[in-house]
């Protein structure tokens, strides 16, 4: 095991400050079996943002561009946190240079260099580099609970999935025009929050085998080109200046699981559902419901007992559910936690297999590049069936 790992994260913005966050806390979660964690470098083309990332979160300074990170000898893991589009170029080269990388989702813009970057990160492993992705939501507690419930037979086989993820951020026809909507068919709402809701109904319910009944829709046709330097979803001054949105507001489809079927939703023009991750799992012992709102708790139906005294009860997640053992400073039911939690142990994860602590005495490890590939296969399919009126494609 090394000494000591240095950490930077490339990206500043919003899920960029909530990989800084996470590798922060990483340490203190659980017994202290990782090496000494050093904060080293906030990496972003943004000065401004980069400098207050760093000083926030306690890194020890900023850097301009990604090569400064790659070309840094106190830097050992890099989580690179960008715009898709950019994912590649960093992540090879971030390989390359003999880091290990913790890449965001989903793993680009096109299937084509999210292959190349998933063989060059088989490439890396050989040479004893890691490349995973952060499929954060595997990590929420009630979610993992959820599916031991299924896996242990206590819910048993998926019978029908039905979850939605919906986002306003993009519900008001004056937010700012981004590089979030520009792109292909699919690189939109599908992209950004419906490769979140694929792979949790593979975690749930086994691999996808096809897509049918795909829609996409763009329901704002063009937004204003913002004054300055926009952060994540941020709403800033825009001028009278609009260019053409080029992909999804809104998608849906229907999918074959490896157990059961499902319907599937996402938008990020849904005024009211700032960020409404849902699901219902109906199996053959009884079902349950997840509701990111409120994300202490999952709702549980169990086929037990007469129908007159049967329901869904709330399961107030604790101490004995996936996570939250040993994991939480106050150990004790009830106590609250939510999304940023789920990075935190994202990135102890990572580091736990980085630093080489073996599997079995560690957190679930994080996803493969291969794994990315087939999720933005996944969404692939979801395009393809759109352009060819709701067609059924396979995997």
């Amino acid at each position: 095991m090394p000494e000591s790992l240095g950490v930077a994260v490339i990206g500043a913005g919003m899920a960029g400050k909530a990989h800084a966050a996470a590798y922060r806390t990483a340490s203190a979660l659980y017994q202290p079996t990782l090496p000494d964690v050093r904060l080293v470098s906030i990496g972003d083309v943004n000065a401004e943002f980069g400098r207050a990332a760093a000083r926030r979160f306690g890194y020890e300074r900023h850097d301009a561009s990604w090569e400064a990170i790659a070309e840094a000898d106190d830097i050992d893991v890099v989580s690179v946190v960008i715009a898709n589009s950019l994912h590649r170029e960093v992540v090879e080269g971030l390989l390359a240079a003999g880091k290990h990388v913790l890449c965001e989702k989903p793993l680009s813009d096109s299937l084509e260099d999210a292959r190349a970057m998933a063989e060059a990160a088989r490439a890396a492993e050989s040479r004893g580099n890691l490349a995973r992705i952060g499929f954060t939501y595997r990590r929420t507690p009630g979610i993992a609970a959820i599916r031991e419930l299924i896996q242990d037979g206590t819910l048993g086989r998926p019978l029908h999935f039905s979850g939605r993820y919906w986002t306003d951020y993009g519900c008001r026809p004056d937010a700012p025009m981004s590089w979030r909507y520009k792109g292909a068919p699919g690189s939109g709402a599908l992209a950004d929050v419906g490769s979140h809701l694929a792979y949790v109904g593979e975690f749930l319910c086994g691999d996808i085998q096809s897509v049918s009944g795909g829609q996409l829709s763009t329901a704002i046709a063009k937004r204003p080109l913002p004054l300055g330097a926009v952060m994540g979803h941020d709403h800033a001054a825009v001028s009278d200046q609009f260019e053409a949105v080029e992909n999804d507001d809104v998608a849906s489809f229907s999918a074959e699981f490896a157990q059961c079927i499902g319907s599937l939703s996402v938008s990020r023009v849904a005024a009211g559902h700032a960020n409404s991750l849902m699901f219902e799992v109906f199996c053959e012992n009884g079902a349950a419901l997840f509701d990111q709102r409120r994300p202490s708790e999952i709702g549980l139906f169990l086929s037990e007992g007469g129908s007159a005294q049967n329901g869904y009860r709330q399961v107030i997640l604790g101490p004995e559910h996936p996570y939250l053992a040993g994991g939480l400073p106050m150990d004790a039911p009830s106590v609250g936690f939510g999304q940023n939690e789920a990075f935190a142990y994202q990135a102890r994860a990572f580091l736990e297999e980085v630093a080489g602590l073996p599997e079995a005495e560690s957190l679930p490890r994080c996803a493969t590049l291969d794994e990315g590939v087939r999720n933005m296969e996944v969404l692939a399919a979801v395009a393809e069936s759109a352009q060819s009126n709701g067609k059924k494609v396979s995997l």
